[in-house]
């Protein structure tokens, strides 16, 4: 008859909340960190003749890893997902509470669970290990057999690992990755694979594999419910090292969001703000970042903007402050900068015109005759084969108003036909006599204002 010796487990505490697929996950966790210590082939989750099983392809469980409180070699590893190995201690006294027997086998032997008497006090019961010889000394890895155990309990279990879902990554950094949100369902923080939290206004789920001393400690035995304030900063550095295009659109669409009074919780961080703005204009040259107010008393600069091929975001006053100091943030400041740098602005003489061409001109006297002549903050008009040196429609920008040099370009074309260059000469002239832009209300009033004295003074 095989020897059956009593191992005294020692379990001061109970962690009495916790539910029969709390023991799962932590048998499914030391299977899985086993698997990845000794590269053997994937775990194993099965149910036969009714009992589930749980098995590793390791090294085997002996009776020694009943006596371990942490876990050297778990703890100096990288990338597991158990660190003590109270863990499993935690397990089996659950899985005891519950009437779920459990047996272990491996090469070194089968383990089941008893109360017993404490040694050398018959006054305390505690929970004990019976270790019987192995009934396969040949045996590869460690099975649990867990008879009492439902399929709830299973699936609850493998639905807080990552390995077990669908879940897509996005992006991996060295901080950890962006994963996929499933739609309709909170998102998920994991810690090497295994949930840890939920966030039920969070654009993305993670999984962090980077874990600084503040997340560390935070982590418990019970291992869930990990407060915010344990990961804040590490989601950051992890959104702050993400550099796929997708998901730098995908924050910077939620930002906008945000803007309006919606959006998740992830963009409400202004360094996480301010990396995506930086990250995104460093991959498209065509972004413009205006902010509320710009948007309504700028819209003649920020209609030119997309008018170039520009898309443009609304960002807070505090952003664009600062943005500032991003020399790859185009502002509305940097586009007319730009805009500036890259007007051509090369005149062309007069007599260089063909006879039609200067026929037309020469009808500038009577056009503005009006308004009293040229309003006097313009010094000149001048004709130019194109204003914009790098504009890809060419009949995109037909006259400027350059407020520097007070002077009023005009595209040759608009030569072709006196009301083209009636039109952009009195447009041009309502620029600079009342310093309103494009696309606002002030400078409709004025145009109006101004074709309405030209309908009189030619009707009388």
């Amino acid at each position: 008859m095989s020897e059956v010796k009593e191992f005294d487990l020692n379990i001061e505490k109970i962690l009495e909340n916790w539910e029969v697929y709390h023991a799962v996950r932590e048998i499914i966790a030391n299977a899985l960190d086993e698997q990845k210590l000794t590269g053997t082939k994937d775990i194993s989750i099965r149910k036969e003749n009714g009992i589930w099983h749980i098995t590793d392809y390791g090294r085997g469980l002996n009776y020694h890893h009943l006596t371990q409180n942490e876990n050297d070699e778990k703890l100096n590893a990288d990338g597991l997902i158990g660190k003590f190995g109270v863990g499993l201690k935690d397990a089996l006294a659950t899985f005891y509470r519950n009437g779920i027997k459990v047996t272990i086998r491996s090469k070194y032997g089968v383990i089941t669970l008893k109360q017993t008497n404490k040694e050398g006090f018959d006054d305390v019961i505690t929970l004990h290990a019976e270790i019987a010889e192995p009934d396969n000394p040949d045996m590869v890895g460690t099975d649990f057999s867990l008879d009492g155990c439902t399929d709830s309990d299973i699936e609850k279990a493998k639905a807080l690992f990552l390995c077990f879902t669908d879940t897509v990554v996005l992006e991996d950094t060295s901080f950890g990755s962006v994963l996929e949100r499933v739609k309709g369902q909170p998102a998920s923080i994991y810690i090497h694979g295994i949930k840890v939290a939920e966030e039920p206004n969070f654009l993305f789920s993670y999984n962090i594999t980077d874990l600084p001393n503040k997340l560390r400690k935070a982590l418990n035995r019970e291992r869930d419910n990990v407060g915010r304030a344990a990961y804040t900063d590490t989601v950051k550095n992890i959104l702050e090292s993400v550099e796929t295009p997708d998901v730098l659109e995908t924050l910077m669409h939620d930002f906008e969001e945000v803007v309006k009074g919606g959006g998740h919780d992830e963009m409400n961080w202004i360094d996480v703000q301010l990396y995506v703005i930086k990250q995104l204009s460093r991959l498209e040259d065509k972004l413009l970042f205006i902010t509320a107010d710009e948007a309504v008393n700028r819209r003649m600069e920020v209609s030119d903007a997309q008018d170039d091929g520009y898309e443009v975001f609304v960002i807070p006053d505090k952003l664009k402050e600062k943005a500032k100091s991003l020399r790859t943030v185009t502002t509305i400041e940097r586009y007319n900068q730009k805009k500036n740098n890259s007007f051509s602005g090369e005149e062309i003489d007069i007599s260089e015109l063909t006879a039609p061409e200067r026929d037309v001109y020469n009808m500038l006297p009577e056009i503005v005759a009006f308004m009293g002549g040229l309003p006097g903050v313009i010094s000149n008009v001048r004709i130019t084969e194109e204003i914009y040196e790098d504009e890809e429609d060419k009949g995109q920008t037909v006259g400027l108003w350059d407020s520097k040099s007070r002077i009023i370009w005009i595209k040759r074309s608009q030569l072709r036909s006196l009301s083209a260059f009636a039109g952009t000469l009195i447009h041009e002239c309502t620029h600079a006599a009342t310093r309103y832009g494009d696309v606002s209300r002030n400078f409709e009033t004025a145009l109006t204002d101004n074709l309405g004295k030209m309908a009189a003074y030619y009707l009388r």
